[in-house]
């Protein structure tokens, strides 16, 4: 038996040995066709990776750069907005109030000369209507007088009537 175990083991013994050998050369040949590549892309796929990373955070950096400078524009923008909204108010304001002051003035000046006029043309019309009364009295005592002259008696009624109004002093 031992000669059938060692003849087995022989056998076996080349075919492990040849069984080795043909795997180191595929351990080999697959190193360096295989896992030499596959390792070289993944460390490319690392490098891509940590370099998407990197811009990533780059990325990331820059749009919180960018919100805060557009925070400071949009805080900066308002201030101005709030400044020129003050001062166009204060403008209106002041425009306001001037044409206000320069109406009331053209207002008053206005009714001043109206009351000049009105006084002119009140003192024109007493005048005309002195005059008219005047002429009036004139033509009324005129026909009057004739009227009580024109009889001998009427008139010396009249002259007696006048003398016992007028006293003496």
């Amino acid at each position: 038996m031992g000669e059938l175990f060692e003849g087995i083991l022989n056998h076996h013994l080349g075919f492990v040995v040849w069984s080795a050998v043909a795997f180191l050369l595929l351990l080999i040949m697959l190193k360096k066709l295989a896992w030499t590549p596959i390792l070289d892309a993944i460390t490319e796929r690392e490098r891509f990776i940590e370099s998407a990373l990197a811009s990533a955070e780059k990325a990331k950096n820059e749009m919180a750069r960018l919100t805060n400078e557009n925070e400071s524009l949009l805080k900066q923008a308002r201030v101005e907005r709030d400044l020129i909204l003050k001062e166009a108010k204060e403008l209106k304001d002041k425009i306001v109030a001037e044409a206000r002051t320069s109406a009331q003035v053209e207002g008053a000046k206005m009714i001043e000369k109206a009351k000049h006029e009105i006084d002119a043309q009140k003192v024109t019309a007493l005048n005309e209507v002195k005059n008219q009364v005047a002429e009036l009295s004139i033509q009324i005592a005129e026909k009057i007088l004739r009227k009580q002259f024109e009889d001998q008696q009427k008139q010396q009624a009249l002259v007696s009537d006048l003398l016992k109004d007028v006293k003496l002093n």
